[in-house]
């Protein structure tokens, strides 16, 4: 007997009006707005089975855990296929990105993740941009300057 398995997407209440703004979030401590970041991972097979013996909310989890460093998270999506899930969330630069990172990574219920900042169009042109200018100032290694 084939069973259905319905994911659901735990996104905050304004997850569908934070489509169309931008990538970036305001910080309520510098009245700056803090960078989002995408974060894909995938449990180790000791997590998975811990979690089919005790089910928890792993949404208020990672709540709790960017809150602790001055984020928050905008939602956390499950998947089927090569990863496990998927968060979108915001805190204030990339080393503080890094530090959750690690600090997960360190309790082994991992089997791989990452994380990366995420852009919106406005900074892609921007970067586009600048390498457009930085190209003309890069030497290519063995050819004449």
């Amino acid at each position: 007997m084939r069973h259905k398995i319905n994911w659901q997407l735990e996104c905050g209440r304004d997850s569908v009006e934070r489509k169309s703004h931008a990538l970036t979030s305001p910080d309520p401590h510098k009245g700056e707005t803090m960078p989002k970041y995408i974060a894909i991972f995938t449990y180790s097979s000791g997590s998975w089975a811990r979690m089919v013996n005790s089910p928890g909310d792993r949404t208020k989890a990672l709540e709790h855990m960017l809150e602790s460093v001055g984020g928050s998270l905008e939602c956390l999506y499950w998947a089927l296929g090569t990863h496990d899930g998927y968060s979108i969330f915001d805190v204030p630069d990339s080393v503080t990105a890094e530090a959750l990172e690690k600090a997960m990574e360190k309790t082994g219920a991992f089997k791989s993740r990452t994380t990366h900042e995420l852009l919106t169009q406005k900074q892609l042109i921007d970067t586009l941009n600048l390498a457009r200018d930085v190209a003309q100032a890069y030497e290519v290694p063995g050819e004449p300057v």
